[in-house]
């Protein structure tokens, strides 16, 4: 059986309005061999940081979504950005599209957090597909394409319908995920939820942390076409022309947290889909770029990723070879352990090897 050995860790410093969400982190990725993008599930920012040794990011760079894109709410409202890819000059972007119930909180009384327990809540932010160009370790609005100056690369969102998008939209009739769209199971009680994403040329792979249907989980595979200034709309796809493709996948009962597109294979982070602390896995999905719709697939295991007793959840991973030198993946985690937390502005990842 393949062995992921932690091989390293590594600082990632934010600047000073940043450092609580240096504790929720949700999306992670690496570009040009040494940008470091990030994304949380509190804020409606894309984080950017920079490596200055192999052990270390800093100086970094905060992009406000709402430059590019205009939101459907105002940016003070989050996102939940949970998954970040790169191909072709555009950086992409998915918030969660998932309800969310409220928590109880130790501070309340007993009455008022069963009152909270029963409020859920859709916010029209966490709907959001999206790309920017992204040149130079800049995101910008619109730019000429470097390799093709007559072809314009500017920035668009899938367009926003009352469901949230024209994806949910489609999907609310589905036969397996739209009874939990239509009845608005929040996200962590196995609702439809979100979190990861990976593009293969014109197609985009979403990794759903739930629903996971008696053990399988779901990842969505899409095609998506400009329609107007800064909106895109679905294609049809496949042999029968649907707007979607499904793929159910064996993870042992658990949830997608993230993906990443290694060549033709699909590396995907696996994580309980309810609020639960363990267990975490990686697998790898042979040429999964290329597989049918309608089909089951068993991916390869490769192997468990640590977690704690409520802290160090894993929620991101990026290819970290181009840095490391050897076969890598950096990990983040959101609640991570108070021993990752270094000075007030700084939180520890981690580095395995990738067998």
């Amino acid at each position: 059986m393949p062995k992921l050995d932690l091989l390293n860790q590594v600082s990632l410093t934010f600047v000073d309005n940043f450092k609580e969400h240096r504790e929720d982190l949700s999306a992670v990725l690496l570009t040009h061999q040494k940008y470091l993008w990030l994304g949380s599930d509190e804020t409606s920012t894309i984080e950017r940081l920079s490596l200055v040794d192999t052990d270390k990011f800093t100086d970094h760079q905060q992009f406000r979504v709402a430059e590019f894109i205009n939101l459907p709410a105002p940016e003070e409202e989050e996102i939940d950005i949970e998954g970040l890819a790169y191909t072709d000059h555009y950086l992409w972007f998915v918030g969660s599209h998932s309800y969310k119930r409220k928590k109880p909180k130790p501070d309340k009384d007993d009455a008022k957090n069963f009152k909270r327990l029963a409020k859920i809540e859709s916010e029209p932010n966490r709907y959001l597909l999206g790309r920017i160009p992204l040149i130079d370790g800049k995101l910008l609005s619109s730019c000429p394409h470097p390799q093709k100056p007559d072809v314009q690369l500017n920035a668009a969102k899938l367009e926003v319908t009352n469901e949230g998008n024209l994806l949910m939209t489609a999907l609310v009739d589905d036969p397996h995920l739209g009874s939990f769209i239509k009845a608005a199971i929040p996200g962590k009680d196995n609702g439809f939820d979100i979190e990861g994403i990976g593009i293969y040329q014109n197609r985009v792979f979403l990794g759903l942390r739930g629903p996971v249907l008696r053990g399988w989980a779901v990842v969505l595979e899409i095609e998506l076409e400009d329609s107007t200034a800064g909106l895109m709309k679905l294609s049809q796809i496949g042999e029968v022309k649907e707007l979607y493709k499904k793929h159910f996948i064996w993870l042992n009962g658990l949830g997608i947290r993230d993906l990443y597109i290694d060549g033709k294979d699909l590396l995907i982070l696996a994580g309980p889909t309810m609020d639960l602390d363990g267990p975490v896995q990686v697998y790898r999905w042979v040429n999964g770029v290329n597989s049918r719709e309608n089909v089951f697939i068993n991916p390869d295991f490769v192997q468990d990723i640590p977690y704690g007793n409520r802290e160090d959840h894993a929620e991101g991973m990026t290819l970290f070879q181009d840095v490391a030198g050897i076969s890598s993946l950096l990990v983040v985690y959101d609640s991570p352990a108070k021993t990752r937390l270094v000075g007030d502005t700084s939180v520890i990842a981690d580095v395995f090897k990738l067998g």
